[in-house]
């Protein structure tokens, strides 16, 4: 998912799919080019990809993190990125990629469970709403561009299982975009503040630790409702997350916190 200018669209490489726009792909076993796409990659990984790969590893978040992430900071956004960590073999696979396939499947990432599309989201400053587009971008060894089947972007989405998927990268996308500003100030990006961002975003765990075992409910009251939902669900907590971002550095008025 890549936040984009309006301007910049036709610098983008690959077929703009509008809607109702069909393209045909296929992947299976058969292909010679089968799990070639699973090496050497740049992939980015959303929080709610965080939640349900570490979820389906059985490990916390922080853990999570620590082995199976690289984080990055990019010129055009003072929040930093998250990468997947590539194997430290010679064609760098992807950690959970086997012989057989992909070994955490029914909880791949966003982008992997996408591919051949690339998502993009235009935030309209003026009427506040976010825009999907599609493009399709298969690499060019990608043999499963020439097979049969064809879908458009909301039928090969209901296959994928990426409709959830969707939904929550473009909440993080909505937040990802304030941070085009920088909301450090002197500190940067690694100080407090920014500590406190990341872990309520991507450290889903320690977020869920800090909010019930420090003062934080002492100074901030939240609705009994929604911390009866966020003691249990990770998804309820990484949206309690995002609201708490908003909150804390822009002032940003949330109907879930208010101060005490």
């Amino acid at each position: 998912m890549i936040n984009l200018d309006i301007d910049a669209l036709d610098k983008i490489a690959g077929k703009r799919l509008e809607r109702n726009d069909a393209f045909s792909f296929q992947c299976h076993p058969e292909l010679s080019c089968f799990n070639k796409c699973c090496r050497n990659l740049n992939l980015f990984l959303y929080p709610y990809d965080v939640i349900r790969l570490k979820n389906r590893l059985g490990i916390t978040s922080d853990k999570f993190i620590d082995r199976h992430s690289d984080i990055i900071m990019r010129d055009s956004s003072f929040f930093p990125e998250v990468l997947l960590r590539m194997s430290q073999n010679e064609e760098r696979t992807c950690p959970f990629l086997s012989e057989s396939g992909c070994l955490v499947y029914p909880d791949r990432p966003d982008a992997c469970r996408t591919f051949p599309i690339e998502q993009g989201v235009i935030n309209d400053a003026k009427t506040k709403k976010t825009n999907l587009i599609h493009f399709f971008r298969p690499p060019g060894f990608c043999l499963g561009q020439y097979e049969s089947e064809q879908w458009t972007t909301e039928s090969w989405a209901k296959d994928q299982n990426a409709i959830i998927y969707n939904k929550m990268t473009v909440k993080w996308s909505e937040l990802k975009s304030l941070f085009q500003a920088d909301p450090w100030g002197r500190e940067g990006s690694t100080g407090s503040k920014g500590k406190m961002a990341f872990m309520a975003t991507y450290n889903i765990d320690l977020f869920r630790d800090f909010l019930f075992n420090s003062s934080f409910l002492k100074r901030y009251k939240i609705k009994y409702e929604i911390l009866k939902k966020v003691k249990k669900d990770d998804v309820e907590l990484m949206k309690l997350g995002f609201e708490w971002v908003k909150y804390f550095l822009w002032g940003i008025k949330t109907k879930s916190i208010r101060k005490r």
